[in-house]
Formats: C-alpha cells, structure tokens, sequence
C-alpha cells in the first residue's frame, strides 16, 4: 500500500504545489479547500465519528481526524497569508 500513497503523493502533489507557488488565484482557492476540510476533519474528530477508507476495510479513527484537521488548518493559514495578503515587490527597472 504504501508504494502506491507515495506514488499518488507525487503524481497529484508536485503538480499542486507548482501551481500553488506559481499563481496566486489558486492559493486563494485552497485556502477556501483548507478551511473546510480543515472543519469536517474536526467535527469528525469532536463526534468521535470513525471514517471508512473506500475500497479498503481500513478505518480512520478520529483520533487521526483530528491530527489531519490540525494539519489542513496550518495549511489554511499558510494558504490564506500568501494567497489574499502577501505582496511580492517586483521591481521594474
């Protein structure tokens, strides 16, 4: 299994992060994708709500709900600073 979560980290991750560094409109986007996941991850984690993985009989415990909830909220704030307040001073000369 792990072949294939990292396998699908890089062929879907790289491609997100190129396009988060390069344009701003889709760091505004996930910001917005941050904070609502970030929410769910948390309700599941306070409901002590056990999540089914599809296709598998694999089962994450809220316990780990809440780490990831943790995680997507830092990458909220991350998102959210350089997407709608960070200005990068581009000099013209």
């Amino acid at each position: 299994m792990l072949p294939y979560l990292v396998a699908g980290i890089v062929i879907v991750g790289l491609p997100t992060i190129y396009a988060a560094v390069r344009f701003r409109e889709y760091r505004k986007f996930l910001a917005g994708a941050f904070f609502v996941s970030s929410g769910m991850q948390f309700y599941f984690c306070l409901a002590k709500i056990p999540i089914p993985l599809m296709w598998t009989n694999a089962i994450q415990s809220p316990e780990l709900s809440g780490v990831r909830g943790t995680i997507h909220f830092a990458l909220f704030l991350i998102c959210l600073y350089f997407g709608w307040f960070f200005r990068r001073n581009r000099r013209t000369d």
